[in-house]
């Protein structure tokens, strides 16, 4: 399920804005941050940012990549094994925009909200991607 650190094509990305507000959750709360992208029926589609540890991913979910943003650490972006059977074909960057954030996403209480930015990959991505490992 990892993609590892080889990956020839990334699939998800960070604005310098998310990046920002990533660094302020990571200071804030003291603890690694992840990511997971679900697809669920209360927060739609938004990602959604934890703590390390608060929400515990398993083989119903797959991981996308891990997002360096300034911190100790990169926040690893997982996403649900049903929903990346959607998405497997696009690449995903994590924004932000003013708003309130999805229920459980801890950067509800900033006034901000994590969002999806997303393209389909180029033929030549999806050639690469192709080639690597099943996840």
């Amino acid at each position: 399920m990892d993609a590892g650190p080889s990956v020839a094509v990334p699939r998800v990305a960070l604005t310098p804005k998310a990046a920002e507000l990533l660094r302020g959750l990571r200071a804030s709360y003291d603890k690694p941050l992840m990511f997971h992208q679900s697809g669920g029926c209360c927060d739609g589609s938004a990602p959604m940012c934890f703590t390390e540890g608060t929400f515990l991913t398993g083989h119903q979910d797959v991981h996308l990549g891990d997002l360096e943003y300034g911190a100790p650490e990169v926040a690893p972006v997982w996403i649900s094994r049903e929903q990346f059977a959607y998405w497997s074909h696009t690449h995903i960057t994590i924004d932000v925009v003013p708003g309130r954030g999805a229920g459980f996403s801890i950067e509800g209480p900033t006034g901000n909200r994590f969002i999806i930015r997303s393209r389909v990959f180029t033929e030549e991505e999806t050639a690469l991607l192709a080639a690597e490992p099943a996840r």
